[in-house]
């Protein structure tokens, strides 16, 4: 069975949109079908349109539809790329999550694998606790949790976090940092294809 995997993504300024793209050309890679999805912005125009670096990337990212119900039904593998607010998913990001109880109380969150992958202003910003977060939260749907662990020298080149990619705001995108990303990804499908088989 063919993996067809909905990559989420909210970015505020680029960086988790970044992410997301290289984890949908890995994931592609690796023979999965993908639906790479953005996460509605939910802040006021004018509070976006106050900051360029903000309103910038909601114009970048205004081609990329904006994930749905159906992109969650559609999958059987998910991977959540979002920033750390405060030690936690922003709310951009709570809310979307907040939308999907039927599918939730149908069950058909069950089962299908999923990872999360994060960023923050600086190397100690709440990162590995926004990951936490939201493996809670997938625990409640009964998803199982494909985090990189210590699997690949990648994890330990990119700053060795086994929960899940987490990235510093405004580093470059270097070949370490890439290929935990990538590795992140292709581990997520070689996953999800034994659990669809």
């Amino acid at each position: 069975m063919t993996v067809k995997l909905t990559i989420a993504f909210y970015s505020t300024y680029g960086t988790n949109h970044q992410m997301a793209e290289i984890a949908a050309a890995a994931a592609t890679a690796a023979g999965a079908e993908v639906r790479l999805r953005r996460i509605a912005e939910t802040a006021p125009a004018e509070v976006v349109a106050s900051q360029d670096a903000w309103k910038a990337q909601v114009e970048r990212a205004a081609g990329i539809p904006a994930v749905s119900a159906d992109d969650m039904e559609w999958a059987n593998a998910y991977l959540f790329v979002t920033p750390t607010r405060f030690g936690s998913a922003p709310s951009q990001v709570r809310a979307f999550i907040d939308t999907l109880g039927g599918l939730w109380f149908q069950g058909k969150l069950a089962n299908k694998a999923i990872s999360a992958m994060t960023s923050a202003q600086n190397p100690h910003g709440g990162q590995e606790a926004t990951t936490l977060g939201l493996y809670t939260t997938f625990l409640h749907w009964g998803a199982i949790i494909v985090a990189p662990g210590f699997t690949d020298p990648s994890i330990f080149a990119a700053g060795g976090n086994p929960y899940g990619y987490s990235h510093t705001q405004g580093k470059e995108f270097g070949d370490a940092e890439k290929a935990a990303i990538s590795h992140q990804a292709t581990r997520l499908v070689q996953v999800a294809a034994k659990l669809a088989a």
